[in-house]
C-alpha cells in the first residue's frame, strides 16, 4: 500500500479545466493528485532569428515554480536574475516534448509559447505540465484555425507525460513528492498514443537497476499514460 492508498500501478486522480483564464489562446489547470499547475500556450506573430525567411513555425516552453508551491517558500528566480540548471533541464524537457508532435513546417513564421506555472507541488510537475500543456496547445491551434489562420491542423496525434520510480524494491506509478523523495529509481517518460517515444530520463539515485526492471518501469508509464491520453480527449473531444 502507498501513502495515499493507491496500488503500484495507479495514477493520481486527475483533472483537466480548459480556458482557465481570460487572454491565452490556450490556458489548461491541470490537477493530478495535490500537484497543480497552470499551462498557458500563446501564439506570436514572429520567429528566433535562426529561423527568418524560411516560412517555418517554432515552439518554446517557460516554467516556473511559485514561492509557495512548495512547503517552504522558495526564492522567485527572477530575483535571482538567473534560471536554476533544474529550471532549465524541464523547460527543454517541455518544449522537446511538444516539438515532437507538431509539424512546424504548418505554422508559418510564428512562435508558440508555453508557459507552465506550478501553483502546488507533490511531485511529477513536468511531466503534469506537459500533459495539460498539450491539450492548451490543442485549444491553442483549434483557436488558430477557427480565426482562418491556419489552413489544416499541424498536430500529429496526441501524447502526454508521468513519473515512475522504483521505492522500497518496488516499481511504482506516477510517484508523489514523498514517494520520489526517497526513490531508488527516477524516471519520467513522454510518449505519443501509438506507444512511440519522445523522451526518457532515468536516473539511479541509490543503486544501478536492472534491465528487467527497465522494463517494469516502462510498462508502467506506457499505462499510465494511455489512461492520460483518454483524460484528454474526455475533455477535447468527450471520448
Amino acid at each position: 500500500m502507498r501513502t495515499d492508498g493507491r496500488k503500484v500501478n495507479q495514477l493520481r486522480d486527475v483533472e483537466i479545466t480548459r480556458n482557465y483564464t481570460k487572454y491565452a489562446e490556450g490556458s489548461v489547470l491541470v490537477e493530478t493528485g495535490d500537484t497543480m499547475v497552470l499551462c498557458n500556450v500563446s501564439i506570436e506573430d514572429s520567429v528566433p532569428y535562426f529561423l527568418r525567411g524560411q516560412n517555418k513555425g517554432w515552439l518554446t516552453a517557460e516554467y516556473s515554480l511559485l514561492p509557495r508551491a512548495t512547503q517552504d517558500r522558495n526564492i522567485r528566480e527572477a530575483a535571482k536574475r538567473k534560471l536554476s540548471g533544474r529550471t532549465q533541464e524541464i523547460q527543454r524537457l517541455i518544449g522537446r516534448s511538444l516539438r515532437a508532435i507538431i509539424d512546424l513546417d504548418k505554422m508559418g513564421e510564428r512562435t508558440i509559447w508555453v508557459d507552465c506555472d506550478v501553483l502546488q507541488a507533490d511531485g511529477g510537475t513536468r511531466t503534469a505540465s506537459i500533459t495539460g500543456a498539450y491539450v492548451a496547445l490543442v485549444d491553442a491551434i483549434n483557436f488558430m484555425l477557427d480565426e482562418g489562420k491556419l489552413e489544416e491542423s499541424p498536430l500529429k496525434g496526441f501524447m502526454a507525460a508521468t513519473s515512475v520510480g522504483i521505492v522500497d524494491g518496488t516499481p511504482m506509478l506516477d510517484l508523489c513528492y514523498e514517494e520520489d523523495f526517497k526513490a531508488q529509481v527516477d524516471m519520467n517518460i513522454a510518449m505519443t498514443e501509438a506507444g512511440e517515444i519522445i523522451e526518457i530520463q532515468g536516473t539511479a539515485e541509490e543503486h544501478p537497476f536492472t534491465r528487467d526492471e527497465l522494463d517494469q518501469l516502462y510498462d508502467l508509464a506506457e499505462k499510465g499514460i494511455l489512461e492520460l491520453i483518454e483524460e484528454q480527449k474526455l475533455e477535447l473531444v468527450g471520448e
